[in-house]
Protein backbone atom coordinates (compact mmCIF):
# COMPACT_ATOMS: atom_id res chain seq x y z
CA UNK A 1 0.00 0.00 0.00
CA UNK A 2 1.33 3.43 -0.91
CA UNK A 3 2.36 5.91 1.75
CA UNK A 4 -0.43 8.28 0.69
CA UNK A 5 -3.10 5.56 0.96
CA UNK A 6 -1.75 4.57 4.39
CA UNK A 7 -1.92 8.22 5.50
CA UNK A 8 -5.55 8.44 4.40
CA UNK A 9 -6.47 5.24 6.23
CA UNK A 10 -4.77 6.64 9.32
CA UNK A 11 -6.91 9.78 9.09
CA UNK A 12 -10.10 7.80 8.53
CA UNK A 13 -9.62 5.34 11.39
CA UNK A 14 -8.20 7.68 14.04
CA UNK A 15 -7.26 6.85 17.61
CA UNK A 16 -6.44 3.30 18.68
CA UNK A 17 -8.08 1.83 15.61
CA UNK A 18 -5.39 3.49 13.49
CA UNK A 19 -2.40 1.99 15.35
CA UNK A 20 -2.06 -1.09 13.07
CA UNK A 21 -1.38 1.22 10.12
CA UNK A 22 1.90 2.31 11.66
CA UNK A 23 1.49 5.70 10.00
CA UNK A 24 2.51 8.81 11.90
CA UNK A 25 0.82 12.14 11.34
CA UNK A 26 2.59 15.48 11.49
CA UNK A 27 1.84 19.13 10.90
CA UNK A 28 -1.65 19.99 9.67
CA UNK A 29 -2.63 16.30 9.43
CA UNK A 30 -1.93 15.85 13.13
CA UNK A 31 -3.98 18.95 14.01
CA UNK A 32 -6.91 17.77 11.86
CA UNK A 33 -6.75 14.33 13.45
CA UNK A 34 -6.72 15.84 16.92
CA UNK A 35 -9.76 18.03 16.16
CA UNK A 36 -11.69 15.04 14.82
CA UNK A 37 -10.64 12.84 17.74
CA UNK A 38 -11.77 15.48 20.24
CA UNK A 39 -15.30 15.38 18.84
CA UNK A 40 -15.81 11.88 17.50
CA UNK A 41 -13.35 9.72 19.40
CA UNK A 42 -12.35 6.69 17.33
CA UNK A 43 -13.87 7.19 13.90
CA UNK A 44 -15.12 3.60 13.84
CA UNK A 45 -17.37 4.26 16.86
CA UNK A 46 -19.93 6.05 14.66
CA UNK A 47 -22.17 8.91 15.69
CA UNK A 48 -22.88 7.34 19.05
CA UNK A 49 -19.17 7.32 19.99
CA UNK A 50 -17.88 9.33 22.95
CA UNK A 51 -15.88 12.47 22.34
CA UNK A 52 -12.34 11.93 23.58
CA UNK A 53 -10.96 15.30 24.54
CA UNK A 54 -13.50 18.06 23.80
CA UNK A 55 -14.48 19.18 27.28
CA UNK A 56 -17.60 21.07 28.20
CA UNK A 57 -15.91 24.31 29.24
CA UNK A 58 -16.57 27.37 27.11
CA UNK A 59 -12.89 28.38 26.64
CA UNK A 60 -11.87 24.87 25.55
CA UNK A 61 -14.77 24.50 23.11
CA UNK A 62 -14.21 28.04 21.78
CA UNK A 63 -10.56 27.17 21.06
CA UNK A 64 -11.67 23.99 19.27
CA UNK A 65 -14.19 25.94 17.19
CA UNK A 66 -11.48 28.39 16.20
CA UNK A 67 -9.12 25.54 15.28
CA UNK A 68 -11.55 23.73 12.99
CA UNK A 69 -12.29 26.95 11.11
CA UNK A 70 -8.62 27.10 10.10
CA UNK A 71 -8.29 23.38 9.33
CA UNK A 72 -11.42 22.45 7.35
CA UNK A 73 -13.63 23.90 4.57
CA UNK A 74 -16.65 25.88 5.80
CA UNK A 75 -19.10 23.13 4.80
CA UNK A 76 -17.19 20.62 6.96
CA UNK A 77 -16.98 23.13 9.81
CA UNK A 78 -20.75 23.59 9.74
CA UNK A 79 -21.31 19.83 9.94
CA UNK A 80 -18.83 19.45 12.82
CA UNK A 81 -20.47 22.32 14.71
CA UNK A 82 -23.87 20.72 14.27
CA UNK A 83 -22.54 17.37 15.50
CA UNK A 84 -20.84 19.03 18.48
CA UNK A 85 -24.09 20.69 19.55
CA UNK A 86 -26.02 17.40 19.24
CA UNK A 87 -23.41 15.00 20.68
CA UNK A 88 -22.07 17.10 23.54
CA UNK A 89 -25.18 19.15 24.35
CA UNK A 90 -23.46 22.48 23.82
CA UNK A 91 -26.62 24.58 23.65
CA UNK A 92 -25.89 26.00 27.08
CA UNK A 93 -22.41 27.07 25.99
CA UNK A 94 -23.85 28.85 22.95
CA UNK A 95 -25.20 31.42 25.39
CA UNK A 96 -21.61 32.54 26.03
CA UNK A 97 -20.45 35.50 23.87
CA UNK A 98 -16.94 34.01 23.41
CA UNK A 99 -18.52 30.89 21.94
CA UNK A 100 -20.63 32.85 19.47
CA UNK A 101 -17.59 34.77 18.31
CA UNK A 102 -15.77 31.50 17.54
CA UNK A 103 -18.44 29.71 15.50
CA UNK A 104 -18.88 29.57 11.72
CA UNK A 105 -22.28 31.21 11.02
CA UNK A 106 -24.71 28.92 9.16
CA UNK A 107 -28.44 28.24 8.90
CA UNK A 108 -28.41 25.35 11.40
CA UNK A 109 -26.67 27.49 14.00
CA UNK A 110 -29.21 30.29 13.49
CA UNK A 111 -32.00 27.78 14.12
CA UNK A 112 -30.34 26.72 17.38
CA UNK A 113 -29.88 30.33 18.49
CA UNK A 114 -33.51 31.16 17.72
CA UNK A 115 -34.63 28.20 19.84
CA UNK A 116 -32.60 29.69 22.72
CA UNK A 117 -33.95 33.20 22.19
CA UNK A 118 -36.25 33.19 25.20
CA UNK A 119 -33.51 32.15 27.66
CA UNK A 120 -30.59 34.06 26.14
CA UNK A 121 -28.92 36.50 28.58
CA UNK A 122 -28.60 40.08 27.41
CA UNK A 123 -24.78 39.90 27.22
CA UNK A 124 -25.03 37.13 24.61
CA UNK A 125 -27.90 38.62 22.62
CA UNK A 126 -25.85 41.07 20.55
CA UNK A 127 -23.33 38.35 19.67
CA UNK A 128 -26.21 36.10 18.62
CA UNK A 129 -27.71 38.86 16.49
CA UNK A 130 -24.35 39.33 14.78
CA UNK A 131 -24.30 35.63 13.85
CA UNK A 132 -27.85 35.79 12.51
CA UNK A 133 -27.11 39.04 10.64
CA UNK A 134 -24.13 37.42 8.88
CA UNK A 135 -26.20 34.42 7.75
CA UNK A 136 -29.09 36.62 6.59
CA UNK A 137 -26.74 38.82 4.57
CA UNK A 138 -25.20 35.78 2.85
CA UNK A 139 -28.62 34.36 2.01
CA UNK A 140 -29.81 37.70 0.62
CA UNK A 141 -26.72 37.94 -1.59
CA UNK A 142 -27.41 34.44 -2.88
CA UNK A 143 -31.17 34.61 -3.36
CA UNK A 144 -32.53 38.17 -3.53
CA UNK A 145 -31.77 39.11 -7.14
CA UNK A 146 -32.95 35.76 -8.49
CA UNK A 147 -36.20 36.11 -6.58
CA UNK A 148 -36.89 39.63 -7.83
CA UNK A 149 -36.09 38.67 -11.44
CA UNK A 150 -38.30 35.57 -11.34
CA UNK A 151 -41.25 37.42 -9.81
CA UNK A 152 -40.98 40.43 -12.13
CA UNK A 153 -40.80 38.12 -15.14
CA UNK A 154 -43.85 36.20 -13.97
CA UNK A 155 -45.86 39.39 -13.49
CA UNK A 156 -44.93 40.57 -17.01
CA UNK A 157 -45.87 37.24 -18.58
CA UNK A 158 -49.11 37.10 -16.63
CA UNK A 159 -50.09 40.57 -17.87
CA UNK A 160 -49.32 39.76 -21.52
CA UNK A 161 -51.42 36.62 -21.48
CA UNK A 162 -54.58 38.63 -20.95
CA UNK A 163 -56.48 38.60 -24.24
CA UNK A 164 -56.59 42.10 -25.82
CA UNK A 165 -60.08 43.42 -26.55
CA UNK A 166 -59.15 46.15 -29.05
CA UNK A 167 -56.69 46.35 -31.95
CA UNK A 168 -54.76 49.07 -30.13
CA UNK A 169 -54.04 46.60 -27.30
CA UNK A 170 -52.42 44.01 -29.60
CA UNK A 171 -48.63 43.71 -29.55
CA UNK A 172 -48.30 42.95 -33.26
CA UNK A 173 -44.57 42.16 -33.23
CA UNK A 174 -44.91 39.55 -30.49
CA UNK A 175 -48.12 38.18 -32.01
CA UNK A 176 -46.49 37.66 -35.42
CA UNK A 177 -43.38 36.03 -33.94
CA UNK A 178 -45.50 33.70 -31.80
CA UNK A 179 -47.58 32.62 -34.81
CA UNK A 180 -44.87 32.19 -37.47
CA UNK A 181 -45.33 28.39 -37.36
CA UNK A 182 -48.85 29.02 -38.67
CA UNK A 183 -47.77 30.77 -41.88
CA UNK A 184 -49.95 29.69 -44.83
CA UNK A 185 -47.91 29.87 -48.08
CA UNK A 186 -50.95 29.72 -50.37
CA UNK A 187 -52.35 32.83 -48.69
CA UNK A 188 -48.95 34.40 -48.03
CA UNK A 189 -50.03 35.32 -44.55
CA UNK A 190 -49.87 34.21 -40.92
CA UNK A 191 -53.06 32.80 -39.40
CA UNK A 192 -52.81 33.81 -35.73
CA UNK A 193 -53.87 31.21 -33.21
CA UNK A 194 -52.75 33.29 -30.22
CA UNK A 195 -53.13 37.05 -29.81
CA UNK A 196 -50.63 38.74 -27.48
CA UNK A 197 -51.47 42.04 -25.90
CA UNK A 198 -49.26 44.73 -24.46
CA UNK A 199 -48.55 44.30 -20.77
CA UNK A 200 -50.98 46.32 -18.71
CA UNK A 201 -49.50 49.24 -16.89
CA UNK A 202 -48.27 48.07 -13.52
CA UNK A 203 -50.60 48.84 -10.69
CA UNK A 204 -49.18 49.69 -7.27
CA UNK A 205 -49.87 46.14 -6.07
CA UNK A 206 -50.42 43.28 -8.50
CA UNK A 207 -50.34 40.29 -6.15
CA UNK A 208 -50.83 39.62 -2.47
CA UNK A 209 -48.41 37.09 -0.96
CA UNK A 210 -49.11 35.44 2.40
CA UNK A 211 -46.34 33.35 3.97
CA UNK A 212 -47.71 31.20 6.80
CA UNK A 213 -44.78 29.58 8.59
CA UNK A 214 -44.74 26.79 11.17
CA UNK A 215 -42.32 27.69 13.99
CA UNK A 216 -42.25 24.29 15.67
CA UNK A 217 -38.72 23.11 16.45
CA UNK A 218 -38.38 20.85 13.40
CA UNK A 219 -38.98 23.78 11.03
CA UNK A 220 -36.01 25.90 12.15
CA UNK A 221 -34.16 26.06 8.82
CA UNK A 222 -37.40 26.62 6.91
CA UNK A 223 -38.24 29.54 9.18
CA UNK A 224 -34.86 31.16 8.53
CA UNK A 225 -35.25 30.91 4.75
CA UNK A 226 -38.88 32.06 4.91
CA UNK A 227 -37.83 35.15 6.84
CA UNK A 228 -35.24 36.06 4.21
CA UNK A 229 -37.59 35.44 1.28
CA UNK A 230 -40.35 37.35 3.04
CA UNK A 231 -38.11 40.39 3.40
CA UNK A 232 -37.10 40.21 -0.29
CA UNK A 233 -40.72 39.92 -1.48
CA UNK A 234 -41.81 42.74 0.84
CA UNK A 235 -39.24 45.03 -0.83
CA UNK A 236 -41.05 44.71 -4.19
CA UNK A 237 -43.72 47.40 -4.73
CA UNK A 238 -45.70 45.12 -7.08
CA UNK A 239 -46.38 42.76 -4.17
CA UNK A 240 -48.13 43.11 -0.84
CA UNK A 241 -46.45 40.56 1.41
CA UNK A 242 -47.56 39.30 4.81
CA UNK A 243 -45.67 36.87 7.06
CA UNK A 244 -47.37 34.94 9.82
CA UNK A 245 -45.69 32.44 12.16
CA UNK A 246 -47.53 29.93 14.30
CA UNK A 247 -47.29 27.10 16.79
CA UNK A 248 -50.39 26.75 18.98
CA UNK A 249 -50.75 30.53 18.72
CA UNK A 250 -50.41 32.88 15.76
CA UNK A 251 -48.12 35.92 15.49
CA UNK A 252 -48.21 38.38 12.58
CA UNK A 253 -44.65 39.58 11.89
CA UNK A 254 -45.48 41.58 8.77
CA UNK A 255 -44.40 44.83 10.40
CA UNK A 256 -40.88 43.39 10.83
CA UNK A 257 -40.33 42.37 7.21
CA UNK A 258 -38.09 45.40 6.65
CA UNK A 259 -35.52 43.79 8.99
CA UNK A 260 -35.25 39.99 8.66
CA UNK A 261 -32.94 39.75 11.69
CA UNK A 262 -35.50 41.48 13.88
CA UNK A 263 -38.20 39.31 12.31
CA UNK A 264 -36.38 36.07 13.13
CA UNK A 265 -35.82 37.14 16.72
CA UNK A 266 -39.54 37.89 16.89
CA UNK A 267 -40.29 34.21 16.26
CA UNK A 268 -40.35 31.56 18.96
CA UNK A 269 -39.14 28.13 17.89
CA UNK A 270 -40.63 25.13 19.66
CA UNK A 271 -44.05 24.18 20.91
CA UNK A 272 -47.00 22.53 19.20
CA UNK A 273 -48.74 23.11 15.90
CA UNK A 274 -52.23 24.47 15.14
CA UNK A 275 -52.45 24.86 11.37
CA UNK A 276 -56.20 25.42 11.48
CA UNK A 277 -55.82 28.47 13.71
CA UNK A 278 -53.08 29.84 11.44
CA UNK A 279 -55.21 29.40 8.31
CA UNK A 280 -58.14 31.07 10.05
CA UNK A 281 -55.96 34.13 10.65
CA UNK A 282 -54.62 34.10 7.08
CA UNK A 283 -58.18 33.99 5.73
CA UNK A 284 -58.73 37.42 7.24
CA UNK A 285 -55.69 38.76 5.37
CA UNK A 286 -57.04 37.66 1.98
CA UNK A 287 -59.07 40.48 0.47
CA UNK A 288 -58.45 39.64 -3.22
CA UNK A 289 -58.58 35.83 -3.45
CA UNK A 290 -57.84 35.56 -7.17
CA UNK A 291 -54.82 37.85 -6.84
CA UNK A 292 -53.40 36.08 -3.77
CA UNK A 293 -50.78 33.36 -3.30
CA UNK A 294 -50.77 31.64 0.09
CA UNK A 295 -47.64 29.62 0.95
CA UNK A 296 -48.10 27.35 3.97
CA UNK A 297 -44.69 26.17 5.21
CA UNK A 298 -45.20 23.32 7.66
CA UNK A 299 -44.45 19.65 8.25
CA UNK A 300 -48.27 19.32 8.45
CA UNK A 301 -48.35 17.51 11.81
CA UNK A 302 -51.61 19.09 12.93
CA UNK A 303 -52.21 19.39 16.66
CA UNK A 304 -55.48 21.28 16.25
CA UNK A 305 -58.75 20.47 14.49
CA UNK A 306 -57.70 18.46 11.42
CA UNK A 307 -61.12 18.29 9.77
CA UNK A 308 -61.61 22.04 10.22
CA UNK A 309 -58.12 22.69 8.85
CA UNK A 310 -58.90 20.74 5.67
CA UNK A 311 -62.28 22.43 5.30
CA UNK A 312 -60.66 25.83 5.64
CA UNK A 313 -57.95 24.99 3.09
CA UNK A 314 -60.63 23.84 0.65
CA UNK A 315 -62.63 27.06 1.12
CA UNK A 316 -59.60 29.31 0.52
CA UNK A 317 -58.72 27.36 -2.63
CA UNK A 318 -62.30 27.37 -3.91
CA UNK A 319 -62.38 31.17 -3.57
CA UNK A 320 -59.58 31.41 -6.14
CA UNK A 321 -56.47 31.75 -3.99
CA UNK A 322 -53.40 29.85 -5.20
CA UNK A 323 -52.43 27.76 -2.15
CA UNK A 324 -49.36 25.55 -1.83
CA UNK A 325 -48.05 23.64 1.19
CA UNK A 326 -44.28 23.33 1.51
CA UNK A 327 -43.32 20.51 3.85
CA UNK A 328 -39.86 22.08 4.05
CA UNK A 329 -38.02 25.08 2.64
CA UNK A 330 -34.44 23.96 3.13
CA UNK A 331 -31.43 22.11 1.73
CA UNK A 332 -31.62 19.30 4.29
CA UNK A 333 -32.86 16.51 2.03
CA UNK A 334 -36.11 14.57 2.30
CA UNK A 335 -38.05 15.99 5.26
CA UNK A 336 -40.28 14.25 7.80
CA UNK A 337 -43.91 15.31 7.39
CA UNK A 338 -47.47 14.04 7.81
CA UNK A 339 -48.08 12.13 4.59
CA UNK A 340 -51.78 11.70 5.37
CA UNK A 341 -52.40 15.41 5.64
CA UNK A 342 -50.25 16.09 2.57
CA UNK A 343 -52.36 13.66 0.54
CA UNK A 344 -55.61 15.11 1.90
CA UNK A 345 -54.54 18.64 0.94
CA UNK A 346 -53.46 17.49 -2.51
CA UNK A 347 -56.91 15.97 -3.04
CA UNK A 348 -58.36 19.41 -2.30
CA UNK A 349 -56.17 21.09 -4.92
CA UNK A 350 -53.42 22.18 -2.52
CA UNK A 351 -50.16 20.60 -3.72
CA UNK A 352 -47.79 19.59 -0.90
CA UNK A 353 -44.08 19.06 -1.46
CA UNK A 354 -40.67 20.14 -0.19
CA UNK A 355 -38.68 22.85 -1.94
CA UNK A 356 -35.07 23.98 -1.78
CA UNK A 357 -34.29 27.69 -1.36
CA UNK A 358 -32.70 27.78 -4.82
CA UNK A 359 -35.95 26.51 -6.40
CA UNK A 360 -38.23 28.85 -4.43
CA UNK A 361 -37.96 31.85 -6.83
CA UNK A 362 -39.17 29.65 -9.70
CA UNK A 363 -41.95 28.31 -7.50
CA UNK A 364 -43.13 31.86 -6.80
CA UNK A 365 -43.07 32.63 -10.53
CA UNK A 366 -45.12 29.52 -11.30
CA UNK A 367 -47.66 30.39 -8.59
CA UNK A 368 -48.03 33.99 -9.80
CA UNK A 369 -48.59 32.79 -13.36
CA UNK A 370 -51.22 30.33 -12.16
CA UNK A 371 -49.39 27.28 -13.46
CA UNK A 372 -50.09 23.74 -12.24
CA UNK A 373 -47.86 23.54 -9.17
CA UNK A 374 -48.19 19.77 -8.84
CA UNK A 375 -46.77 19.41 -12.33
CA UNK A 376 -44.10 22.00 -11.51
CA UNK A 377 -43.07 20.05 -8.41
CA UNK A 378 -42.86 16.75 -10.25
CA UNK A 379 -40.64 18.34 -12.86
CA UNK A 380 -38.60 20.71 -10.72
CA UNK A 381 -38.65 20.17 -6.98
CA UNK A 382 -35.61 18.11 -5.90
CA UNK A 383 -37.46 16.21 -3.17
CA UNK A 384 -41.08 15.63 -2.26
Amino acid sequence: MSEERMRRWRMVLGGEAAEPTGAALTGVDAKMDGALEALYGARGAGRGGRGAGLGASAPQVARWLGDIRTLFPSTVVQLMQKDAVERLDLTRLLLEPEMLEAVEPDVHLVGTLLSLNQVMPERARESARAVVRTVVRRLEERLAQRTRSAVDGALDRSARRRRPRRASEIDWNRTIRANLPHYVPSRRTVVPERIIGYGHRRRAVERDIVLCVDQSGSMASSLVYAGVFGAVLASMPSLRTSLVVFDTSVVDLTDRLHDPVDLLFGSRLGGGTDINRALAYCERLITRPKETVLILISDLYEGGARAEMLRRAAAVTAAGTQVVALTALSDEGTPAFDHGNAAALAALGVPAFACTPDAFPDLMAAAIEGRDLTEWAERTAPHR
